[in-house]
C-alpha cells in the first residue's frame, strides 16, 4: 500500500451560501490523500497501472472552476466520489479550504475534510 498526497491545489471558486461569494468568488484549497496498491505499476513501469495525478489534478480543477455549490460539504463530497469512481483506490481523503471566509471574525480559512473510511462521516 502507499499514498499519493496533492497538496494545496489552489483554484478560484464560486461557491457559498451567499449571492456575494456565488458572483465574486473566492480563494478555494484542496488537498488528496490517496492510498493504493502500487505493486502492479511498480513492477510493470507503466503509467497506465497507477493513478495519474495529473488526471486526478485535472478533476479536481474541473469540479471546482466548473460548478458553483452553496455548501463545501456539496464541493467536497463531488470531489471526493469523482475520484473514487474514476480511480483504483483503497481510500481517499480530501480537504477543502475556503480562504478568507465571511464571517465576521479574524481567521485564516474553513476547512473540511473528507474520508472515505468514515464513508464521509465528519473526522
Amino acid at each position: 500500500m502507499a499514498k499519493i498526497r496533492l497538496h494545496n491545489m489552489t483554484f478560484y471558486g464560486f461557491h457559498g451560501v451567499s449571492s456575494a461569494e456565488r458572483e465574486t468568488g473566492c480563494r478555494i484549497e484542496v488537498d488528496c490523500e490517496l492510498d493504493l496498491d502500487i505493486a502492479d505499476p511498480a513492477r510493470s513501469d507503466k503509467l497506465d497501472d497507477t493513478v495519474n495525478y495529473t488526471a486526478v489534478y485535472s478533476v479536481v480543477e474541473d469540479i471546482v472552476q466548473g460548478n458553483k455549490f452553496r455548501l463545501l460539504e456539496t464541493l467536497i463530497s463531488r470531489i471526493a466520489t469523482t475520484i473514487q469512481s474514476q480511480f483504483p483506490l483503497r481510500r481517499i481523503i480530501v480537504r477543502v479550504r475556503k480562504r478568507i471566509p465571511p464571517i465576521p471574525g479574524n481567521l485564516d480559512y474553513i476547512e473540511l475534510e473528507y474520508d472515505s473510511a468514515t464513508d464521509g462521516a465528519a473526522v
